[in-house]
């Protein structure tokens, strides 16, 4: 038996498919956090599930609630195996039972709740797993380090800078990578004490903290104890954690040195996002050695008629005839007008085709898409929007946070709604005199 298939046999993986996902509004209006689409033709889920195959993991359970019928049916749709393999991707969502009515009330509570649905699987590890982040990481390595070192609990790190310490976990870990303490979202004024010891090289970039990624491996025996010794605690990051620390568990940081990135709100996805259209970007979506998987749609390849793109990913299925397209996103099956000019977006495209018939007879603000004469600036837009001609949506910094019916402005950025309906000749934002 290889390395892969050894650690395989041993371990489960369990992804947490995330609460309601505010900070991400509206994207997460009508579908799960680990749901929202990303680099124009995945989605977040994918992630974490990729890099569970990629590591030879394919016993892989993925937990949901909010907002989960798109995850349910992208998940089904993306990830199936053979009938002679014993890999798997399942979804176990939130159910009413006997002992619970009530929703997953947090990260515990939902592996508590969901132990009677994986209990007869074979395993002696479970790594738990977060839907909403972005990062490449070779679990095989993790579990590993944990089997090497005897441990009860293993807990994925990574170093950070003190101005993002704040609003981690910040373990405190001495040259053993054993855990001695744990502090959650620590004030400024503390965070000398949360030092760890760490390599000269984070040191010169004054990463002097290890912050938690919320990815965990736990002994069986170890998680199924903790949760029953605590039947009230309902987060790993909060509550568990912390209370393994205090039982004299022995907790080990595995640390991780690569890119990471916790989509916590809409800055955060913008960025990360546009971030992928670098030449050299941290995160490699052309990874031929550890792909991500998701749903094989078939698309036809996109057609461009005199566009310029520059720093630009165009996603399959698309037809493109705008003036210039700059430092966005393209999703699948876009369609952008004549002459219009897109710079910092990011189109998350649509899931299907209008007619050739549709699109002859409908005026331009009822044919699904962007239109012609446009400009587009720090702009989301969502799936299925409709796009009249002539439009100027141009985000800043300096707009005010503010709703309506078919956009959301959050940190400067316009986030059009899923459906959004924006007529011809619309102005909205910080309009060019």
């Amino acid at each position: 038996m290889n390395l892969h298939n050894k650690i395989n046999s041993k371990t489960l993986s369990i992804v947490l498919g995330g609460g309601a996902g505010t900070r991400l509004y509206p994207l997460t209006k009508d579908r799960s956090k680990p749901a929202v689409p990303i680099a124009g033709k995945y989605r977040l889920i994918d992630i974490p599930i990729s890099n569970c195959l990629n590591s030879g993991l394919n016993r892989i359970f993925v937990l949901t609630q909010f907002n989960s019928a798109s995850l349910n049916r992208h998940v089904s749709n993306s990830f199936r195996f053979d009938h002679f393999s014993q890999g798997f991707v399942d979804i176990l969502a939130a159910e009413q039972t006997k002992d619970s009515t009530s929703w997953f009330q947090g990260t515990a509570d939902a592996v508590r709740r969901s132990i009677r649905n994986f209990s007869f699987q074979e395993f002696d590890y479970i790594l738990i797993l977060s839907g909403d982040q972005l990062y490449s990481m070779d679990l095989q390595k993790l579990i590993q380090q944990h089997e090497d070192k005897k441990a009860d609990v293993t807990i994925a790190t990574i170093p950070v800078h003190a101005s993002l310490a704040p609003a981690f976990g910040i373990m405190k870990v001495n040259k053993q990578n054993v855990i001695e303490r744990f502090v959650e979202k620590p004030a400024p004024e503390i965070l000398p004490n949360w030092q760890s010891d760490l390599e000269e090289k984070y040191i010169n970039e004054d990463k002097n903290y290890l912050a938690s990624m919320g990815i965990y491996v736990f002994n069986r025996k170890v998680l199924y104890d903790m949760l029953n010794e605590n039947p009230d605690a309902t987060d790993f990051g909060k509550e568990i954690i912390p209370k393994s620390l205090k039982t004299k568990k022995n907790v080990y940081s595995f640390l991780y040195d690569g890119y990471w990135e916790d989509i916590g709100d809409i800055k955060a996805f913008f960025e990360a996002n546009l971030a992928l259209t670098k030449s050299l970007p941290d995160f490699n979506l052309y990874d031929a050695e550890d792909p991500i998987f998701t749903n094989p749609r078939l698309l036809p390849p996109s057609k461009m008629f005199g566009t310029i793109f520059d720093e630009t990913i165009v996603a399959e299925g698309s037809f493109i005839h705008a003036k210039s397209i700059k430092n966005s996103i393209i999703g699948i099956r876009s369609r952008i007008g004549y002459n219009t000019v897109i710079e910092d977006c990011y189109i998350m495209g649509n899931d299907y085709y209008q007619t050739i018939e549709e699109i002859r007879a409908l005026p331009p603000d009822k044919i699904m898409g962007i239109g012609s004469n446009c400009k587009l600036k720090n702009v989301i837009a969502d799936k299925h929007v409709f796009i009249g001609d002539n439009v100027e949506i141009i985000g800043d910094d300096s707009l005010e946070d503010m709703q309506t019916d078919n956009y959301v402005i959050r940190k400067g950025i316009i986030v059009l709604m899923k459906r959004a309906k924006i007529p011809s000749g619309t102005k909205i934002g910080l309009i060019e005199k």
